[in-house]
């Protein structure tokens, strides 16, 4: 079994002397504190907020049909979320989340 010492702000294996930093959660200081609120820019870098209308700028197909949107069309009234596909909206009636890299703000 390998023994861990706790120093105030490092772990140290005594076996090895490897030494690792603790994580804020250890150290008692809770979850980091946010720098502030999540900004989304589009391809031009120009910065998107909730309610904007944007256009894409290129073909995307989408996964689970054989549907593709096409470039140019416009999506109303966006909503921003947190995850990989920072923008969610309805195109042509149907629910559909979209990169902020393949669109321009209108």
């Amino acid at each position: 079994m390998t023994e861990i010492i706790s120093h105030s702000t490092l772990w140290e294996c005594a076996t090895c002397g490897h030494e690792w930093e603790k994580t804020a959660a250890e150290l008692g200081e809770g979850a980091p504190a946010a720098d502030g609120p999540r900004i989304v820019k589009d391809s031009n870098g120009s910065v998107l907020a909730d309610g904007d209308t944007v256009v894409l700028i290129k073909d995307l197909k989408l996964r689970g049909s054989a549907g593709t949107l096409k470039g140019g069309t416009k999506a109303k009234n966006i909503r921003l979320v947190d995850g990989d596909h920072e923008i969610d909206c309805k195109i042509d009636g149907a629910q559909i989340g979209l990169k902020a890299c393949f669109v321009k703000k209108a």
